[in-house]
């Protein structure tokens, strides 16, 4: 279609989120008459999101910011299943108390983004164990699974590719698409959406939503996804080596979040300022073209509006000047990563590799002891000859250990009696 009359439909075509819509003509109408109630579910099997559903997130916001209301679904019914979409094994079963747990987690990454309240564009949290939990389940096999085919549901990749591994899918997990696709009938009802979106491995998921509430309801509902994003290397986005980058900062701290970002590869930086902050599009073009030594301003800037989004302004700027105080001034900067040591553990005789490997910046100690041999890690400031070499308390500065990895992993070990 030419460029959409939704401010919606256009600013996510221009900045790069769509990948597939069910019918972008009649969605781009219907945006463009008054505020869309549109939802993206979220299932409960962490205590964080990490940068992987970080699109998703910036999709409602841009939702929101286009005079649209957001509907954050928690998945508080589905993840007693665990979504099977192409995925090589089913999920562990979660508990109720953990899921309860795990949910309240989501939220606090969501009042980052958005803005929560009873007006007509203010975003609504709602948990499909509400109406998924007191289903019984005879009337809802007759009223809904006649709906369903075997062949269809079969034809969808992500139940497909599992069965073509020949790995189990169990009825359970098999079950998960119609619970999806009811719980998109039940938010046309009673919430007024008309759209739901998500990444593009739930396409499938999606329609048959569509669907269902077109055979039942003679409803017309939408369809909306992203693409998967990976980095330029490939990588799938959310975890890096050292883990995931969450967006909770008591899984991940401000300043490793904003490390992230300054360090990614130079071919994703423009693609990143446009999916990741709300820069206009013309800075986002003058910061891709810069190259060389340049490409260093447009990522402190991707990480400090990346940073300001998870974590408020004041975090985004504590990061950046720790950033600048251990690079630039070679400080032992409050608010680097850091463990704590126990002077009897420093005593009895702690090595370099052993700490590399508490500190999370090794996954083992032969690990370590290549990344030594390799010249790629530093004690102090100090280039570390021998991985096996004991650390004393002579080399403590105001009670306190630098280790570092490359250039730019930093982790504090502090030593206290």
């Amino acid at each position: 279609m030419s460029t959409p009359k939704s401010e919606f439909l256009k600013t996510l075509t221009e900045r790069g989120f769509i990948h597939q819509c069910t019918d972008l003509a009649a969605l781009d109408e219907r945006l463009s008459l008054g505020p869309v109630a549109a939802y993206i579910g979220f299932d409960a099997t962490a205590d964080s999101l990490h940068i992987g559903s970080l699109v998703q997130i910036m999709t409602l916001r841009w939702l929101q910011k286009c005079g649209h209301k957001p509907v954050v679904l928690i998945g508080g019914g589905t993840s007693q299943i665990g979504d099977p979409s192409f995925r090589d094994a089913s999920r562990p079963l979660l508990d109720g108390e953990l899921i309860a747990r795990n949910a309240a987690g989501l939220r606090q990454v969501f009042s980052r983004y958005l803005t929560f309240g009873d007006g007509p564009t203010d975003a609504v949290t709602v948990d499909n164990a509400d109406w998924l939990d007191p289903l019984r389940y005879l009337p809802f096999l007759r009223h809904f699974g006649t709906h369903f085919t075997i062949n269809r549901m079969l034809s969808f990749d992500s139940v497909r590719q599992r069965l073509e591994r020949e790995q189990p899918l169990t009825l359970l997990e098999f079950n998960y698409m119609v619970l999806q696709a009811f719980d998109f009938l039940e938010l046309s009802r009673h919430h007024a959406c008309v759209l739901q979106m998500g990444g593009s491995d739930q396409w499938g998921n999606i329609v048959n939503g569509i669907e269902l509430a077109r055979r039942i309801d003679q409803r017309q509902l939408f369809g909306l996804t992203t693409p998967l994003l990976t980095t330029s290397t490939g990588a799938k986005m959310g975890k890096t080596a050292s883990g995931a980058v969450w967006l909770n900062a008591e899984k991940l701290s401000p300043y490793e979040f904003w490390q992230f970002w300054r360090n990614v590869e130079d071919d994703d930086v423009a693609r990143f300022l446009r999916l990741f902050t709300e820069l206009p599009l013309d800075e986002v073009h003058r910061l891709g073209q810069l190259a060389g030594q340049e490409i260093n301003e447009a990522k402190q800037i991707l990480a400090m509006e990346a940073t300001r989004l998870a974590h408020g302004e004041e975090a985004a700027r504590d990061a950046a000047e720790t950033a600048r105080r251990t690079f630039e001034a070679g400080e032992h900067a409050a608010g680097l990563p850091s463990i704590d040591l126990s002077r009897a553990e420093l005593d009895s005789g702690v090595t370099v590799a052993q700490l590399l490997v508490q500190a999370g910046l090794s996954a083992s100690k032969s690990e370590a002891r290549r990344l030594v041999l390799n010249n790629g890690a530093r004690l102090n400031g100090s280039l570390v000859q021998d991985a096996d070499t004991p650390v004393t308390a002579g080399d403590l500065t105001k009670g306190a250990l630098k280790l570092t990895v490359g250039k730019k992993r930093h982790v504090l070990v502090h030593v206290s009696d």
